[in-house]
């Protein structure tokens, strides 16, 4: 394999500072305290579940259903808080995701289905569910979802928000688990090659299920946030977060066909999609206009992965 030069490698940053100093001399608005901690809990979510994806996709696979899973989860976090508590609502919605992740998991690993099939079906399934359970109608009860969950989609520790020290502690453990144990190595051999994995004895057919897992249950954590911040479970909440988080995975410098992928630079991938938003909003571009801009982006992202894979 052909060595990149130490730029190109932070080439993700390196997009993020530029975009970051374009925008701060066009607008004298966007380093203002306010406009700047609106991006981080705006990034704050998207973080959580692009984390999730950066799994299941440096383990050569995707996820499209991601978004119903996180509004799935928040609507059962919600609806089971109003009967038991705020810490089991929180772990009954992250258990929800993960048991999505674990369906689609199981049947990609183990039926042989294809993960875009697989992911598809279950984002149509899951947000039918989500519709079904709800009636279509926010759950937050007649007085309201408990006032210290509210508190956390809107509190701050340290002048930082609650929403925002998720992602921070979920990236220190999780580039642990990622990128310094045998299992984090196991998912790279895996999306490098499985056939060359299971020769090496890497349990393949589970290492791609668990990703799929970790894929579901980080998505639930971001649904619960997403209830937190909304102050009820939204039926209707999360849609194209699929196709955000994988654009985010793919600018941070993964590579579509597995094997190749960090989890801190999925999370710059993130803050490059939510401060281009920002942007194209403080300079009043039109809101038909921002999604072709960011079509684009995502369009371009992929076509210099592809370019970038094929150099090597």
């Amino acid at each position: 394999m052909i060595r990149r030069p130490k730029l190109a490698g932070q080439m993700p940053l390196v997009s993020l500072v530029v975009l970051c100093a374009v925008t701060a001399l066009l607008t004298d608005r966007f380093l203002s305290p306010l406009n700047l901690m609106n991006i981080l809990v705006q990034s704050s979510i998207m973080a959580v579940i692009a984390m999730g994806m950066t799994f299941v996709i440096v383990g050569g696979g995707f996820d499209l259903s991601v978004g119903s899973t996180a509004a799935l989860s928040g609507c059962i976090a919600s609806m089971v808080m109003l009967q038991a508590g705020i810490a089991a609502g929180s772990l009954a919605g992250i258990a929800a995701g993960a048991l999505v992740g674990l369906g689609n998991g199981l049947v990609i690993a183990f039926l042989d289905v294809n993960p875009f099939i697989t992911t598809l079906g279950s984002m149509v399934l899951v947000r039918g569910v989500v519709f079904l359970i709800t009636g279509g109608a926010p759950v937050s009860g007649e007085t309201g979802l408990p006032g210290t969950f509210i508190e956390f989609g809107s509190g701050r520790l340290l002048g930082i928000h609650y929403l925002v020290w998720v992602p921070a502690v979920l990236l220190a453990v999780l580039s642990v688990v990622m990128h310094a144990t045998p299992y984090g190595r196991r998912v790279y051999a895996t999306g490098g090659g499985r056939e060359a994995a299971y020769l090496s004895g890497v349990p393949v057919r589970r290492v791609i299920a668990s990703t799929y897992v970790w894929c579901g249950a980080l998505a639930g954590v971001g649904g619960v946030m997403l209830a937190a911040r909304l102050q009820s479970g939204q039926p209707t909440a999360g849609e194209f977060y699929e196709l955000t988080a994988i654009a985010a995975v793919v600018l941070g410098g993964a590579a579509l066909t597995g094997g190749e992928g960090t989890l801190y630079k999925s999370v710059i991938g993130v803050f490059i999609m939510i401060v281009l938003g920002n942007a194209l909003n403080l300079l009043n571009v039109d809101s038909y206009w921002q999604r072709v801009a960011i079509g684009v982006v995502i369009i371009a992202a992929a076509a210099a992965e592809r370019l970038r894979s094929a150099s090597e």
